[in-house]
């Protein structure tokens, strides 16, 4: 493997860590309603285990209510227990075909409950950024053990790994940052 290889690789799994942590932390409710919440749901559909944006039209009421229209109307009832039973804190309400989902206010306790949970998923993003940043030199040490490259090639690539670790706990950093003054917003 040579050092472009490394560096390419440590570069897109630093990448999809970073991802990762945006797309959880979208799940985390901020008391405004937004259609990404129900993104993680899942419904059972004759048999198959299906996101629930493919039997369902979810749409925004207002800004604090999501609406969600199943395509079909024996599946009222199984999209209304999906979301009842998920890990949301919501309680859907069902008027003919329409489910309406209101998103509570949140309480100051709530808020910080999840400032802490957004710091977890943070420090956990950033944790695999650092093992990502030892697998790569680990491999450019190998590759100097090997004589495949000299010190000087190793010790810029090692430099190299390094600002690629720094650009992404940074990027890590303004993640947790944003969605904790999203979260403090009343």
């Amino acid at each position: 493997m040579a050092i472009a290889d490394i560096k390419k690789q440590a570069t897109e799994k630093m990448g999809k860590s970073v991802d990762t942590l945006k797309h959880d932390l979208q799940k985390i409710r901020t008391g405004r309603a937004h259609t990404g919440l129900l993104d993680h749901l899942r419904v059972d559909y004759y048999g198959s285990d299906v996101p629930i944006n493919q039997v369902a039209s979810i749409t925004l009421s207002d800004a604090r209510t999501i609406a969600i229209q199943p395509y079909e109307k024996k599946m009222v009832q199984v999209v209304e227990k999906a979301i009842r039973d998920s890990d949301l804190g919501v309680n859907p309400a069902t008027s003919g075909d329409v489910i309406r989902v209101p998103m509570p206010a949140l309480t100051e306790e709530r808020r910080r409950e999840l400032g802490k949970l957004v710091h977890r998923e943070g420090e956990d993003a950033k944790v695999a950024i650092r093992n990502i940043r030892r697998d790569a030199i680990q491999h450019l040490k190998d590759l100097l053990k090997e004589g495949e490259v000299g010190e000087d090639q190793e010790k810029r690539a090692q430099d190299e790994v390094q600002k690629m670790t720094d650009k992404a706990t940074s990027d890590i950093d303004k993640l947790v940052a944003d969605k904790e003054k999203d979260l403090m917003a009343v």
